[in-house]
């Protein structure tokens, strides 16, 4: 399964008025929301088919909750990848919001 496009630094520029960093917790939960609406998944049946409660999938979605890596292993199972590629996919959110973070500093600082 293709995983969707980077869309950190656009969903998180409001952060970025703040200077605060994309949270890796932020960058799995937005990836998990990405991949469940990709295939057209409702929070209910991803959070029965990974065994985990509607609301906390809900929270880690949100970024609020950071899951372990054995739930972590459980909603990737859920969504029809493995834990390296949801990792890996996260991993190119913080790496784009942290480009796009260190081009606005830069740029603010030379004005």
């Amino acid at each position: 399964m293709d995983l969707p496009k980077t869309a950190g630094p656009y969903r998180y520029n409001r952060y970025m008025q703040d200077t605060r960093s994309l949270l890796l917790r932020e960058a799995i939960g937005e990836t998990i929301r990405d991949l469940r609406m990709q295939t057209r998944r409702t929070l209910r049946e991803v959070s029965a088919k990974a065994r985990v409660s509607l609301g906390y999938l809900s929270e880690i979605e949100r970024g609020q909750k950071e899951p372990s890596s054995e739930v972590l292993a459980w909603i990737a199972d859920a969504l029809g990848v493995s834990v390296g590629e949801l990792v890996i996919e996260a991993g190119r959110r913080l790496e784009a919001y942290e480009s796009a973070e260190v081009v606005s500093l830069r740029s603010r600082m030379a004005a």
